[in-house]
């Protein structure tokens, strides 16, 4: 099933994209190790490599990948800050979901 696999793909370069910010949070706002940049760089070199991988025009990859970033860093709102998404939340995740559903997978002329 492409959609599960395109979708997939998506969420694990939303995590690496997310990483990639949160450990030089960590380390600028809560006073972590400096070290933690190297794992940082490394999640966002992984981010942009990810991004690559999808088959179709880059600028359609973006924006669609925008809709499950959206749904990632609610999730990371909820399972890594401890904060319970509130129903406004969902519905606007839910939103930027079906907005990259209808940006990948639209019919489209060849």
């Amino acid at each position: 099933m492409p959609e599960l696999k395109t979708f997939s793909l998506f969420l694990v370069t939303a995590l690496a994209e997310i990483v990639g910010c949160y450990f030089p949070y960590l380390w600028l706002r809560e006073g972590k190790s400096v070290w933690l940049l190297v794992p940082a760089a490394l999640s966002l070199a992984a981010f942009a490599w990810l991004l690559s991988l999808h088959p179709t025009a880059a600028g359609r990859v973006y924006a669609a990948y925008g809709g499950v970033y959206i749904f990632a860093a609610i999730l990371w709102l909820w399972l890594v800050d401890g904060i319970r998404p509130t129903t406004w939340d969902m519905v606007g995740s839910g939103v930027a979901l079906l907005g990259m559903a209808i940006i990948m997978f639209a019919p489209r002329s060849a």
